[in-house]
């Protein structure tokens, strides 16, 4: 598994994402990059198997706070796009 991208690089690109502008359709689509996805994969291999140092523990937290955080503001989105059907 790929371990060397770090919180901040998930962090950035939701931030890239929001700065540059939304609209429902594009949040909707939203995805992390396959570097991102493959570093979540390895946290979540890592917690079931051979555990996580606190940093890494505190950077799987952070990827399923904002992993949550998206799928309120694709359900939302998908309100708004459907509302204005």
């Amino acid at each position: 598994m790929n371990t060397s991208i770090k919180t901040a690089k998930v962090y950035d690109e939701i931030i890239e994402f929001i700065a540059a502008g939304t609209t429902p359709e594009t949040v909707v689509n939203f995805q992390l990059s396959d570097t991102a996805k493959e570093r979540l994969e390895d946290l979540v291999y890592r917690a079931k198997t051979e555990g996580l140092t606190g940093e890494d523990k505190r950077e799987l937290d952070l990827f399923l706070t904002l992993e949550h955080m998206m799928m309120l503001a694709k359900a939302r989105a998908y309100q708004y796009i459907k509302s204005g059907e």
